[in-house]
Protein backbone atom coordinates (compact mmCIF):
# COMPACT_ATOMS: atom_id res chain seq x y z
CA UNK A 1 0.00 0.00 0.00
CA UNK A 2 1.69 3.15 -0.95
CA UNK A 3 1.75 6.33 1.63
CA UNK A 4 -0.56 9.04 0.71
CA UNK A 5 1.10 12.70 0.90
CA UNK A 6 -1.66 14.57 3.64
CA UNK A 7 0.45 18.00 2.94
CA UNK A 8 -1.57 20.48 1.53
CA UNK A 9 0.19 22.71 -0.95
CA UNK A 10 -0.46 26.31 -0.49
CA UNK A 11 -0.36 28.17 -3.38
CA UNK A 12 -1.69 31.34 -2.56
CA UNK A 13 0.26 33.98 -1.02
CA UNK A 14 -0.98 35.42 2.47
CA UNK A 15 -3.40 37.62 2.99
CA UNK A 16 -2.66 41.64 2.87
CA UNK A 17 -2.67 43.13 6.05
CA UNK A 18 -4.98 45.74 6.64
CA UNK A 19 -4.75 49.13 4.92
CA UNK A 20 -3.08 51.60 7.55
CA UNK A 21 -5.56 53.92 8.70
CA UNK A 22 -5.20 57.48 6.90
CA UNK A 23 -5.64 58.91 10.33
CA UNK A 24 -1.80 60.56 10.96
CA UNK A 25 -0.35 59.36 14.61
CA UNK A 26 1.73 61.24 16.90
CA UNK A 27 3.35 58.92 18.97
CA UNK A 28 1.45 56.07 18.22
CA UNK A 29 -1.68 57.96 19.32
CA UNK A 30 -4.43 58.97 17.21
CA UNK A 31 -5.45 63.11 17.41
CA UNK A 32 -8.57 61.70 19.30
CA UNK A 33 -6.45 59.84 22.09
CA UNK A 34 -4.44 62.89 22.32
CA UNK A 35 -7.60 65.71 22.23
CA UNK A 36 -9.30 62.73 24.93
CA UNK A 37 -6.54 62.32 27.55
CA UNK A 38 -5.86 66.47 26.89
CA UNK A 39 -9.70 67.61 27.57
CA UNK A 40 -9.88 64.47 30.28
CA UNK A 41 -6.68 66.16 32.29
CA UNK A 42 -8.87 69.60 32.73
CA UNK A 43 -10.76 67.62 35.49
CA UNK A 44 -7.67 67.81 37.93
CA UNK A 45 -7.15 71.96 39.21
CA UNK A 46 -3.70 71.52 40.07
CA UNK A 47 -3.09 71.01 36.62
CA UNK A 48 -4.82 74.09 35.50
CA UNK A 49 -2.89 75.66 37.95
CA UNK A 50 -0.02 74.26 36.14
CA UNK A 51 -1.19 75.69 32.58
CA UNK A 52 -1.66 79.03 34.43
CA UNK A 53 1.74 78.84 35.99
CA UNK A 54 3.59 78.18 32.45
CA UNK A 55 1.67 81.50 30.93
CA UNK A 56 -0.40 79.03 28.59
CA UNK A 57 -3.65 80.10 29.33
CA UNK A 58 -2.54 84.00 28.32
CA UNK A 59 -1.39 82.85 24.84
CA UNK A 60 -4.11 83.24 21.86
CA UNK A 61 -3.20 80.28 19.82
CA UNK A 62 -4.07 77.64 23.52
CA UNK A 63 -7.01 80.11 24.47
CA UNK A 64 -8.48 78.96 20.94
CA UNK A 65 -7.43 75.63 21.16
CA UNK A 66 -9.24 75.33 24.74
CA UNK A 67 -12.44 77.02 23.21
CA UNK A 68 -12.04 74.13 19.80
CA UNK A 69 -12.22 71.39 22.36
CA UNK A 70 -16.01 72.20 23.20
CA UNK A 71 -16.65 69.59 20.86
CA UNK A 72 -16.36 66.82 24.05
CA UNK A 73 -19.64 69.02 25.45
CA UNK A 74 -21.53 67.30 22.43
CA UNK A 75 -22.28 63.84 21.42
CA UNK A 76 -21.38 61.50 20.48
CA UNK A 77 -17.69 62.82 22.30
CA UNK A 78 -19.23 63.63 25.36
CA UNK A 79 -20.13 59.56 25.68
CA UNK A 80 -16.06 58.97 26.11
CA UNK A 81 -15.61 60.93 29.12
CA UNK A 82 -14.60 59.21 32.05
CA UNK A 83 -15.50 62.36 34.26
CA UNK A 84 -17.61 64.43 32.45
CA UNK A 85 -18.55 66.81 35.08
CA UNK A 86 -15.89 68.30 36.10
CA UNK A 87 -13.64 67.90 32.63
CA UNK A 88 -17.02 70.19 31.24
CA UNK A 89 -17.10 72.80 34.19
CA UNK A 90 -13.41 73.44 33.96
CA UNK A 91 -13.02 73.78 30.16
CA UNK A 92 -16.13 76.37 30.33
CA UNK A 93 -14.22 78.36 32.94
CA UNK A 94 -11.64 78.57 30.63
CA UNK A 95 -13.49 79.94 28.18
CA UNK A 96 -13.80 82.96 30.30
CA UNK A 97 -10.50 85.28 30.48
CA UNK A 98 -10.95 86.37 34.46
CA UNK A 99 -11.41 82.49 35.78
CA UNK A 100 -7.50 81.64 33.25
CA UNK A 101 -5.99 84.69 35.10
CA UNK A 102 -7.38 83.63 38.81
CA UNK A 103 -6.69 79.94 38.51
CA UNK A 104 -3.03 81.05 39.65
CA UNK A 105 -4.40 81.42 42.99
CA UNK A 106 -3.84 78.72 45.44
CA UNK A 107 -7.08 79.62 47.05
CA UNK A 108 -9.17 78.74 43.70
CA UNK A 109 -7.28 75.68 43.40
CA UNK A 110 -8.03 74.60 46.80
CA UNK A 111 -11.63 75.54 46.35
CA UNK A 112 -11.85 73.85 43.39
CA UNK A 113 -10.24 70.70 44.70
CA UNK A 114 -12.74 70.45 47.72
CA UNK A 115 -15.85 70.96 45.52
CA UNK A 116 -14.71 67.90 43.26
CA UNK A 117 -14.24 65.79 46.37
CA UNK A 118 -17.63 66.83 47.92
CA UNK A 119 -19.07 66.02 44.73
CA UNK A 120 -17.41 62.54 43.98
CA UNK A 121 -18.94 61.95 47.67
CA UNK A 122 -22.49 63.11 47.00
CA UNK A 123 -21.82 60.81 43.88
CA UNK A 124 -21.32 57.85 45.50
CA UNK A 125 -24.03 58.05 48.15
CA UNK A 126 -26.96 58.60 46.02
CA UNK A 127 -25.37 55.64 44.01
CA UNK A 128 -25.40 53.89 47.05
Amino acid sequence: MAAESSDVHMTSSPPPAPPESSEPRYGGYSRFEIELEFVQSLANPLYLNHLAAQKLLTQPAFVAYLAYLQYWSRPPYLKYLTYPGPTLRHLELLQQERFRQDIMSPDLVQRLVEEGMRSAVQWHREGA
